[in-house]
């Protein structure tokens, strides 16, 4: 027959037992969620070299439409690192053979039918391109998210289960026209899902989504980007990679002032 002091042991173990599953259950349940939180760094690293690599080469289209007209240019894109970027459109014939070059901090477009090559002072870099809803800056990316921004982890009201959302603030020293960038990635590989620009107002001026993820010589990329400014009823850009090869050899000519005024 079983004594109270037996009991009160029975009834001590089997607390001691039930607390300690309890604590390993906790444990077990918490180190997914504790593991799946990612480094935020390692995401906007990834935002912004996700189109570089060490060299790039790509053949894309540019549709513009504006409510009084529609062209399409198509173009061929080379850059080095995060510093050198080279475009070169090669049609329409009426644009054939303009070209832009950034170097660092400096950039040039050449203008054949004048056949002058002219330098784009800084701030020009937030002008439009070739009458596109993409600026100068969003072409040659002379701005880094890592470098002219800092950054947190927020969660919008429409926020989705499968997405990472990150908002970005320029640095004081950074010349750039924007208040804040959210930028939304999926979770599972940080691939960005859509861009949202603000003025230093707060309000909303556009909108990059990016889609049709494909994948070009082993890299996985969204290769459509569309631009629609929230100010211009009726205006959208939508850049669309054709092909592209990442991180093979580029010769440093391609990136020099001179291979500007080649036409092809």
């Amino acid at each position: 027959m079983a004594t109270p002091k037996n009991n009160r042991q029975f009834a001590v173990r089997s607390l001691t037992l039930y607390l300690l599953l309890s604590l390993l259950l906790s444990m077990c349940l918490l180190t997914p969620a504790q593991e799946s939180v990612p480094d935020i760094e390692t995401v906007i690293k990834h935002i912004d070299q996700l189109y570089r690599s060490e060299t790039s080469h790509a053949e894309m289209e540019m549709y513009i439409v504006t409510p009084h007209w529609e062209r399409t240019l198509a173009m061929t894109v080379w850059t080095k690192g995060m510093d050198k970027t080279f475009i070169r459109i090669t049609a329409p014939k009426k644009e054939q053979g303009v070209a832009t070059l950034r170097i660092g901090n400096e950039m040039w477009n050449y203008l054949p039918k004048t056949n002058k090559v002219m330098k784009i002072p800084p701030s020009m870099m937030m002008g439009s391109w070739m009458g596109s809803d993409f600026t100068n800056d969003d072409l040659v990316r002379e701005s880094s998210m890592l470098d002219d921004y800092t950054y947190q982890f927020v969660k919008p009201e429409d926020a989705s289960p499968d997405h990472l959302y990150v908002q970005l603030m320029p640095k004081e020293d950074s010349p750039i026209v924007w208040g804040k960038i959210v930028a939304a990635v999926q979770s599972s590989d940080y691939l960005p899902v859509w861009q949202r620009f603000y003025d230093e107002k707060g309000n909303l001026m556009r909108i990059m989504n990016l889609k049709e993820i494909r994948t070009f010589s082993g890299k996985t990329v969204p290769s459509v980007m569309e631009m629609i400014p929230e100010n211009k009823e009726g205006h959208k850009t939508v850049v669309r990679w054709l092909n592209a090869t990442f991180d093979s050899d580029i010769e440093d000519k391609i990136f020099t002032r001179r291979n500007l005024q080649r036409r092809r």
